[in-house]
């Protein structure tokens, strides 16, 4: 039997997505770009182990430029541990979430916060829904942390200029950990991992079609 991609080579790899068998080569070239792979797939795993952990910015990568303090991370760790926690959630309530629209959302709130620590309000949400509907819950949690904060007196309020930080380090963390496939949720699945216990994370429902 032919694979039904590319009706030349032998169909030798059951494609948990298509929920039917498919060449080797064509479960590699389009994973994750044309093929909507389930997190659970095996030969997705295999390959996110194969493609290691990290990758190189290309030096044209928006924010690159700009220099992170070395302790923004640890002095606002619970802060920064809070906003991976929202994007997390937002993505499992949300499974159509790709990695590409966490990134987008990051990326233009980063650059809302850019413009308020230096006094100019400028808000430019993405114009795709998902990144925008995860733009505008972000906002909403920083918002209510920051209300929280206003209410405790003895509470330092968080500065503009340190959620752009903190942003920024997300976006490169993400970029980092994404293959830049179109429909990668590596970056997520990485996100979800840093807190295993927490239920509001379950793990989705197994996407695998069973032949």
């Amino acid at each position: 039997m032919s694979c039904p991609i590319c009706e030349k080579r032998k169909a030798a790899r059951f494609c948990p997505a298509k929920g039917e068998t498919i060449c080797a080569v064509c479960c590699g070239t389009e994973r994750e770009v044309t093929i909507d792979c389930p997190s659970d797939c095996a030969y997705l795993l295999a390959a996110h182990r194969y493609e290691g952990h990290h990758r190189s910015l290309p030096a044209d990568t928006p924010l690159l430029d700009q220099k992170i303090p070395d302790d923004i991370v640890y002095t606002q760790q619970q802060l920064m541990a809070a906003l991976a926690f929202s994007i997390a959630k937002f993505c499992t309530l949300q499974p159509a979430t790709v990695d590409a629209d966490v990134l987008a959302a990051i990326q233009a709130l980063a650059q809302t916060y850019k413009t308020l620590s230096s006094g100019i309000i400028y808000e430019k949400p993405p114009d795709a829904p998902l990144p925008r509907e995860l733009y505008a819950g972000l906002v909403a949690f920083i918002s209510e942390v920051k209300k929280q904060q206003a209410e405790r007196a003895n509470s330092a309020a968080i500065k503009d200029s340190e959620l752009f930080y903190l942003l920024v380090f997300l976006y490169r963390m993400g970029l980092l950990r994404t293959n830049g496939r179109p429909r990668s949720r590596r970056f997520i699945a990485f996100l979800r991992g840093q807190f295993p216990q927490a239920p509001e994370l379950k793990r989705e429902d197994s996407r695998i079609i069973v032949p």
